[in-house]
Parts: structure tokens; C-alpha cells; sequence
């Protein structure tokens, strides 16, 4: 049975506005006011609108028009109620300038001037959107975070006050995160005790302005690099080159290794590279550093491509070092004309010798150092036609044995290697090796600003010395601290060993911090971003904890996901005094806060589930959910429950609640709601789920490196919790439906602009560089942007879920016209991607 009725007139007008299309909770709250209810009794019976077939935004314009419609004539009214049936008002923001301008300028009404004033006809483009705004945000004067709700003043009192509000939001953010960084946590109110600042530990100048309100590309490290062309050169006309080849525009690149699966430290270099040359309105390269055919494979050249733009960038052009194996061979023989290389048939025994050994000794030349330059250049055509076998002769720089750095102690250029190359096959036996590699590549490609991590401090001396030697053009390495996140592990052997034993399923096993498994938990790509651009970038290394990731992750998804209700482990509930057809349908907002995210309806019947937490046979003073002798809210329900009775199986267990439904006169506000699900199979309720995955902590400790005797010893043996049969709102399906066609369409939009723009850039890199008989580029496809996991949503207060890719959905790949629901076959599978902040709401 349905709620009581305040008066039998007021049930009348809520059947009436029903009819027009208005949900329940709508019509019984725009019946509550008599005079705005007389008002669209009005409406609907002047204009027949029970016989029009409106649709539910529709109706809720029209309800919408009743309060700022009141004070019009009725001629007014009525334009208004026709913009709304003919479809030019689409907005609640449109019906309530249409209101103050049919107000202030009566019938008869100029309807171009009328369109121009409520914004008839206005549309516009995610990415118009985005510029729209960014031009907006950078060219004004604002001062930090603290003038974002300036900023959308502002935009509002232009033409993009008709955009989505929470698009406008939303590209406003984004639009101050790219200017400002990352905003800071809002400052508990009050004095802050006078020890706390000693309490915490000391921050470098690089830090403090990564975590101030200005943008990390603006200050700190990356604010003080270098201006285009500012890097000093041999001669002057390397730096005229390569202005002119560069045109004064910053160049970056991130140079991967093909030979395994990116991890979180690795978001921070693609953040770093791609972000340094976006905010500068540069170009960045994808180059992929494939110069050991032995480690490589094509798995991991697809997987990089695919994150770097699953991360939200779009390479300028994607090259790999290969590309220019003609011209390092040819570098490398022109190093040995000038005698700053030579071949050497020392073995990795005699070479750590020579370099001081375990003593740290004093160091001595190798005996082929100063053979004649004629013998080293014919050593190396022996070392490319496959003379040699690997470890029998290797190409060395002639650098500075006397230097204390050890990378110039004559580092390996070039070594024989018989494997063949995936994309040069059996033409090369010698390949270079990074250190001869990098800079030569970084030169090829006139890169402005060569950004890598700190380790590579001591490389820096080698790699200018060798542009130098070559009299090339020298790019300028800056290096900054790497992300580590501690309690993981992100070695590839170990990695790599963790897989082969068992211990994870895989690379993309959501325990660890790869990307792909962070992607396959269902962490979005920004909340990454977010992480990686709260922490600044400065010369330290930044050791996370873990907990820090997973509470960025719940910031980013708080006002973004919707909001379902679920049960985790589901206990039966059924109510005695409601007719065993009982059906009420209740709609819902999707998320409190968030309006435009819209609602779902979820039928209430006799039989639903509660989580089985949520239940005791015993009570106590400080537990407030469903026990003997309580009453408890349903969590957007109209009605509470009060406790009658349970029953049990032959173990014990609790496998059914009897109760009553408060559903007479007023009932008392209950102290506690729970969440719960409706059983009515017509409607597919409740979505049952095959495999909830629950995932903790892959190890037990902050360092696994340091167990003993190794990492392995380390494993948290229950790190991974299945839980079967837990249950979620029908509402599920639609939203399924069209968050995966929402990604679709986006990945769609962004391949065609990627194709566009990889179009535009093609052409040489510079004069001289290589062809290729054949295109092996990894293309752009929309699937690399699209996977099940951007299904998210937060199971209200359980935690935020996404769909794992084992799940099997045919509902997704139907035509749009097909209602979303469960289809045969169908195998549906969440992650956790993060638990709720806190359970605040449930009281233990």
C-alpha cells in the first residue's frame, strides 16, 4: 500500500501531475504549495497537456515555470508553456530567464529577441568547452583555487551560462588544475597549534611551491628550466638550428623501454614530459628505447601506447630509437675517426678490474685503448657483418678514466647482439646501448628539454660529452625526484616472478601498481593525475604510502560517480504486513549532490535484502541498526521496519527477517537507515553479482625489499577476498548502459582528432631521417580508451566499484534502442576500487 495521503485533494492533483510525467516524489512535492499547485493545475487543463505525451524533462520545466510564472498574464504564461512543448526551453536556467523576460517585456513577444535572452538554440562541444574556458581562466587575473567560484561567475554571465553546469564545473577545474596545480586541502578551522609546524617534517623550495596554489609547471623545478634555445652549445650555430627547426616551441619526449608494463612511477615522468610541453603549447614524443631486441615485445609497445593515452595525452609523433640505427652506425664510425672510440675484446671480468674492482682500486686503461683508429674501424665492420659472437668485442668511448664519475669511466657504446630486431630483423648483429643512444636521439629530435629522474644525475656528463665529441647539437637533461609508493613493488623481475609463481594473476592483477592493474581496478585515469600533481615536482624523491593513492582516488570520485544502493552480503527481509503483490517504484538521485547526474527507480516489494551486518539477534545500547525490538529507516524509503521475528538454518544462522512496515500515521524518525534491495524479478531486482572482489594490500609491510630472505616473504596471504551473491539496485543496467556508450563516443571523438593531428605532424623529423619500407606505429584506436572499468559507481556505504574485464555483458554492445538489463550468459564481475572514507553512518 502507498504512503497515506495528506487529503484526498491533494492525492487528486498528485495523480494529475503524474500524468504529465512528473515521478511520484516530484508531483507530491509540487502538490504540497496550494497556490503553485493551483497554478500548474492550471496549466495542464488550459493546454491539454494530459493528452500531449510529454516526457519527464518536460514536466519538470513546467513544474519549474510555476513559481517564476505566477506573477505573469496569462498570454506570458502560456509563450512560456509553448517553449517548453516545442522544445526550445531545455533548461530549468532557460524557464527562469524566460520568465523575467516575458515579465519585463509582455505579449507580443519578438521571439528572435526572446531566443537570444534564453539562450534558444545554444550548443557547444566538449572540446569548445574546454577552450572556451581555458582562454577565460588564463587570460584573467584570478589568484589560485580560492577564485574558482569567481571563474564560474564569470563564465555564467556569458553565453556559456546555457552550458551543462556541471560540464562547466567540471572544464573550469580542469582549467584551474593545469594553472594552479593541485588545490590544497582546506585548513581546519581555528588556530593551529604553535608545535604543529615543528611537528612536521622539512620541506625543500622545490616542494613548498609544488604544493602551493600556483601551477607545478609554473614554479619550483619545472618553473625555473631553461627557456628554448636557453641550453649552451659548442658552436654557435648548433643553437641557430636549432631554433630554427624548433621554431622556439618546447619539445619533450618520454622514452620508455619496451620491455614491460608501465607502473605509477611512471605516471609521473608521462605527467611531467607530456605535461611540460602542453602547458608551454609545445610537442612531446612517444619514443620507444628499443635498442635491446632481446627483452622486447610487441605486448608491451601496444600496452604503453595505450596508457599514455588511456592517461589522457596524445603523443606529437611516435618514434622509436630504431629509427635511427643508420645514423647511429654512422655516428658510431665517426667517433672512432675522431679517436674518442676504440674496440675492445675485454671481458666483463677484466672490465670491473680495470675500473679499481671490489677494492675500488686505483683504475687502468684497457689494453686496446690506444690501438691505431684504422684497426678499430675495421674491428667494427668485423663486430656488424657477425664476426664476433656477444661478449667477444664491444664498442667503448674513449671519455676520462681520471674523472670521479663513473659514467665516464669509457662506457660501452656499442655490443653484439644475435637477436633479431621487431622491426629491423636480421639486418643489425650490434646495437647501441642507451647510454649512446639517448643523446643522440634526444639531438635528432631537437629536444628542448630533456626531463628524467634523479638517477640519471651521474649520466648527464657522458651524455653531453658525447654530443660534444660528435659536435652535434646538445639538448639539456634536467632530472627530478622518481614517485615511489611504498608496500609495492615495482622491479619488472620481481614483478615479473610474482606472476610466473602465482602469487598475483597477472601484470594487470588490481593488487599491484602497474597501470594496466590500476586501470583494471577501475581507477580513473585523472584521479592518477590528480595523485601525481598534488605531490609537485622538485629534485627529492617522493615516497608515498599507499593510503595517501587510495585517498586522493576517493576525493576525485566523490562528486563524479553515482551513487547505487547495495548489499554485500545479502540477508533476507520480508515484510508480513504488505500484500505479497505489493509494488511501489521509488526514484532516487543517482548522487545527493550532484544533480546532473539524474536518477534511478528501484521497486519496493514484501521481500528485499538487507546486509547481513546490518542484523543481530542480540541488542545492545550502542548498536542502532535491526535487532529484536527495533525499528530501522530504509535508506530512501518512505517508510521504516520494525522487527518481528527471524528464523534460522540447522547451523544457527540468520537466514531470514521477518518485520513490519511503519506504513500508518507518522512513524517516529527512526535512529539508523540501512541499505537494502527489492526482490521483483519483472524488473530484473535485484542485479545479482557473480564475484565482488575485495583487494588489500599485497604486502604486509611499508618496504617488501627489505623481508627476509626476500620479498616474497612479505606477501600478504589474504590480500584478495571474493565475496559471491552480493546484490545491487536494478537501477545498475542503465547506467552500465551509458557509461560505457558515454566512453565509446568520447574515445571515438579523441581517436578522430588523434589521427588528425598524427596527419598534420607527419614528415620527417629532421633532414636525413629514416624511411621505413613498412608502418609498424601502433595506431590510435577508440577500444585503448575504452574498457569495462569505466563503469563506476559507489555501492552506498560499502565502497566505489567498477566492472572487471572478465565480466560478460552482452547489454553493452546492443543497439541503444535495446533496454539495458541482464542478458543469458551475462557473468558480471566487480573490483573495489577503493573503500568509503569512512562508515560513519554505521553505528557498531
Amino acid at each position: 500500500m502507498a504512503p497515506k495521503a495528506d487529503a484526498p485533494e491533494t492525492a487528486e492533483l498528485v495523480e494529475l501531475f503524474k500524468k504529465i510525467g512528473l515521478t511520484q516524489a516530484k508531483a507530491a512535492e509540487a502538490a504540497k504549495n496550494p497556490k503553485s499547485a493551483g497554478t500548474l493545475r492550471g496549466i495542464i487543463e488550459s493546454h491539454d497537456l494530459v493528452n500531449k505525451q510529454l516526457d519527464d524533462k518536460q514536466a519538470v520545466l513546467l513544474a519549474a515555470l510555476v513559481v517564476p510564472g505566477s506573477k505573469l498574464g496569462e498570454a506570458e504564461r502560456s509563450y512560456a508553456v509553448d517553449a517548453i512543448l516545442d522544445g526550445r526551453l531545455k533548461t530549468t536556467d532557460q524557464v527562469s530567464e524566460a520568465a523575467k523576460y516575458l515579465d519585463a517585456h509582455p505579449a507580443p513577444v519578438n521571439d528572435a529577441e526572446f531566443d537570444q535572452a534564453c539562450g534558444v538554440g545554444f550548443s557547444i562541444t566538449a572540446e569548445e568547452l574546454a577552450t572556451r574556458v581555458k582562454e577565460y581562466v588564463t587570460s584573467s587575473a584570478l589568484a589560485g583555487w580560492n577564485n574558482l567560484g569567481q571563474a564560474i561567475g564569470g563564465l555564467k554571465s556569458t553565453d556559456l551560462r546555457w552550458a551543462s553546469p556541471l560540464e562547466l564545473k567540471n572544464a573550469v577545474e580542469a582549467a584551474f588544475l593545469e594553472k594552479f596545480g593541485a588545490k590544497e586541502a582546506a585548513k581546519p578551522k581555528g588556530k593551529e597549534p604553535k608545535k604543529a609546524a615543528a611537528a612536521k617534517p622539512a620541506a625543500s623550495d622545490e616542494q613548498a611551491a609544488a604544493s602551493s596554489s600556483r601551477s607545478v609547471f609554473q614554479e619550483g623545478f619545472l618553473g625555473h628550466l631553461h627557456k628554448v634555445g636557453g641550453n649552451p652549445q659548442i658552436h654557435p650555430h648548433l643553437r641557430e638550428q636549432h631554433l630554427a627547426a624548433t621554431k622556439g616551441i618546447v619539445h619533450t619526449r618520454f622514452p620508455p623501454e619496451p620491455n614491460g608494463y608501465l607502473h605509477i612511477g611512471h605516471s609521473k615522468a608521462i605527467f611531467v614530459n607530456f605535461g611540460y610541453a602542453a602547458y608551454h603549447s609545445g610537442h612531446c614524443y612517444l619514443r620507444f628505447d628499443d635498442t635491446n631486441p632481446e627483452a622486447e615485445e610487441g605486448r608491451y609497445f601496444e600496452s604503453i601506447l595505450e596508457t599514455v593515452r588511456w592517461l589522457g595525452y596524445e603523443p606529437w609523433k611516435i618514434t622509436y630509437s630504431s629509427d635511427y640505427f643508420d645514423q647511429l652506425y654512422e655516428l658510431a664510425v665517426e667517433l672512432i675517426r675522431r679517436d674518442k672510440g676504440y674496440i675492445c675484446h675485454c671481458t666483463a671480468e677484466e672490465i670491473f678490474a680495470n675500473r679499481g674492482g671490489e677494492e675500488r682500486g686505483p683504475r687502468k686503461a684497457c689494453a686496446h685503448r690506444t690501438r691505431p683508429i684504422e684497426e678499430s674501424l675495421a674491428e667494427f665492420e668485423k663486430m656488424r657483418d657477425g664476426t664476433y659472437k656477444p661478449g667477444e668485442a664491444i664498442l667503448r668511448m674513449k671519455q676520462d678514466l681520471e674523472s670521479g664519475n663513473t659514467m665516464m669511466w669509457d662506457l660501452v657504446a656499442y655490443r653484439v647482439l644475435n637477436s633479431p630486431h621487431h622491426r629491423t630483423g636480421a639486418k643489425w648483429r650490434i646495437y647501441p646501448t642507451y647510454d649512446f643512444t639517448h643523446c643522440l636521439c634526444d639531438s635528432f629530435e631537437n629536444i628542448t628539454h630533456s626531463l628524467c629522474t634523479t638517477e640519471f644525475i651521474a649520466s648527464r656528463e657522458s651524455y653531453e660529452w658525447l654530443c660534444d665529441a660528435l659536435e652535434v647539437y646538445k639538448p639539456r637533461q634536467s632530472e627530478y625526484g622518481r614517485l615511489n609508493v611504498t608496500g609495492t613493488i615495482m622491479s619488472k623481475r620481481k614483478i615479473l616472478q610474482l606472476v610466473k609463481e602465482g602469487h598475483v594473476r597477472d601484470w594487470d592483477d588490481p593488487r599491484m601498481y602497474t597501470l594496466i592493474a590500476l586501470r583494471r581496478r577501475g581507477v580513473p585515469p585523472g584521479a592518477i593525475l590528480s595523485f601525481v600533481s598534488s605531490l609537485g615536482v622538485s629534485t627529492s624523491a617522493t615516497n608515498i604510502q599507499a593510503v595517501r593513492f587510495e585517498q586522493t582516488i576517493r576525493q576525485y570520485l566523490e562528486d563524479v560517480v553515482p551513487r547505487l544502493l547495495m548489499v554485500l552480503r545479502p540477508l533476507k527481509v520480508t515484510i508480513e504486513n504488505l500484500p505479497e503483490d505489493f509494488l511501489l517504484w521509488l526514484e532516487k538521485p543517482l548522487h545527493s549532490k550532484v544533480p546532473e547526474l539524474g536518477s534511478s527507480k528501484v521497486p519496493l516489494t514484501r521481500t528485499l535484502y538487507i546486509d547481513e551486518d546490518d542484523f543481530r539477534r542480540e541488542d545492545s545500547k550502542d548498536y542502532f541498526r535491526l535487532a529484536p525490538g527495533k525499528t530501522v529507516g530504509l535508506f530512501q524509503a518512505p517508510w521504516p521496519i520494525t522487527y518481528v521475528s527471524h528464523k534460522t538454518d540447522a547451523s544457527g544462522k540468520v537466514t531470514e527477517v521477518i518485520c513490519r512496515a511503519e506504513n500508518e500515521g507518522a512513524p517516529k524518525k527512526p535512529k539508523a537507515y540501512v541499505q537494502w534491495v527489492a526482490e521483483h524479478r519483472a524488473s530484473g531486482s535485484p542485479v545479482v553479482v557473480h564475484e565482488t572482489r575485495i583487494f588489500h594490500q599485497l604486502f604486509k609491510s611499508e618496504n617488501p625489499a627489505a623481508a627476509v630472505p626476500d620479498f616474497l616473504a612479505d606477501i600478504n596471504p589474504d590480500s584478495l577476498e571474493i565475496v559471491k551473491g552480493a546484490m545491487v539496485e536494478v537501477g545498475f543496467w542503465r547506467l552500465a548502459k551509458k557509461a560505457f556508450a558515454d566512453a565509446k563516443a568520447e574515445s571515438t571523438q579523441r581517436t578522430n582528432a588523434a589521427l588528425k593531428a598524427t596527419a598534420e605532424a607527419s614528415g620527417p623529423v629532421v633532414k636525413g631521417a629514416p624511411t621505413h619500407e613498412h608502418d609498424d606505429t601502433p595506431k590510435a584506436t577508440s577500444e585503448q580508451l575504452v574498457g569495462k572499468e569505466c563503469i563506476r559507481f559507489q555501492g552506498l556505504r560499502v565502497a566505489y566499484f567498477a566492472v572487471d574485464k572478465d565480466s560478460k555483458l552482452a547489454t553493452l554492445e546492443e543497439a541503444e534502442s535495446i533496454e539495458a538489463g541482464r542478458r543469458e550468459g551475462d557473468y558480471l564481475v566487480l573490483n573495489r576500487i577503493v573503500s568509503l572514507k569512512e562508515d560513519s553512518g554505521k553505528s557498531t
